[in-house]
Order: C-alpha cells, then sequence, then structure tokens
C-alpha cells in the first residue's frame, strides 16, 4: 500500500472508531441507563413525533451503527442512517437553541451528521470488513473501486 493510501485508511480508521464509540455509548445510555421507557418520554417532552417508534430507531441505530462502524460493516448505510437520526435531532430539538451544546445547541449533532455523511461516501477503507464482503461499498463517487482498498 502506498504511504498516502496507507495515511488515508488509517484517518478513516481513526474516524470510524471515533464516531462509532460515541454512537455506541450513546446508543447504549438509551437502553441501559434510560431505558427505552425514558427514551421514549423524553422524546415525547422533546416533542419528537411517533415517539416510541423515534427512541427504538434512535437507540438502534445509535448503537448497532456505532458497532457497525468500530468493525466497518455497511459503512455507506450505517452513515446515512446516523446522519438521518442526527438531522431530526437537529430539526425538531436543536434547532433553535443556536449553535453550542452548553445552551442546548445544534454543534454536536452537526459535527456527527458531517462526520457521517463524510463515512457514507468515503466508505470503511482498507481496515474494514466491507472490503471482504462485497466490492459495491467501496465503490467511490465515479463507480470504481479505490485501488488502495
Amino acid at each position: 500500500m502506498k504511504p498516502f493510501a496507507l495515511l488515508r485508511n488509517l484517518v478513516l480508521l481513526a474516524a470510524r472508531l471515533g464516531l462509532g464509540i460515541v454512537l455506541i455509548a450513546h446508543g447504549w445510555q438509551k437502553f441501559t441507563e434510560w431505558g427505552i421507557d425514558g427514551t421514549t418520554a423524553s422524546f415525547e417532552a422533546m416533542g419528537v413525533p411517533l415517539r416510541a417508534l423515534s427512541a427504538w430507531f434512535a437507540a438502534l441505530v445509535e448503537l448497532g451503527g456505532g458497532i457497525a462502524l468500530v468493525v466497518g460493516f455497511a459503512v455507506p448505510i450505517v452513515g446515512v442512517l446516523v446522519a438521518f437520526v442526527m438531522a431530526g435531532a437537529w430539526a425538531i430539538v436543536h434547532s433553535g437553541s443556536g449553535l453550542f451544546v452548553s445552551d442546548g445547541g445544534f454543534e454536536f449533532v452537526l459535527v456527527i451528521i458531517v462526520a457521517a455523511l463524510l463515512l457514507a461516501v468515503t466508505g470503511a477503507g482498507a481496515f474494514g470488513i466491507d472490503r471482504f464482503l462485497s466490492p459495491l461499498v467501496l465503490r467511490n463517487a465515479r463507480g470504481r473501486v479505490p485501488a488502495d482498498a
């Protein structure tokens, strides 16, 4: 592997691990600390529509998606799902509270959206299991499998 390709793949790995760990923690929290009932009640207080379904969906995408990112599985699909969940959080909960998370703002969900979308278009890289499962998930924007993958 060429030096730039190695660096690119190590950066993708770091991004997947970092985002994945954060998502696992938040998904785990929804299941164990708050429980789905507590998450549902919280979503109701925030005005989230279909609160029970939304609580389950968010918890599963965060926990399952976080695990998938860590191992590099279905990264393009997971990236889109995570961005969707966070876009909903931004629109429904954080949009009227400014930028800073300390004020209930959207900075945290914005960073997650951007990172998730970046991973959705780049894929897992060479250090994810996607490369062993299907060349389709490794295709770049031009429809080609990268030579360094």
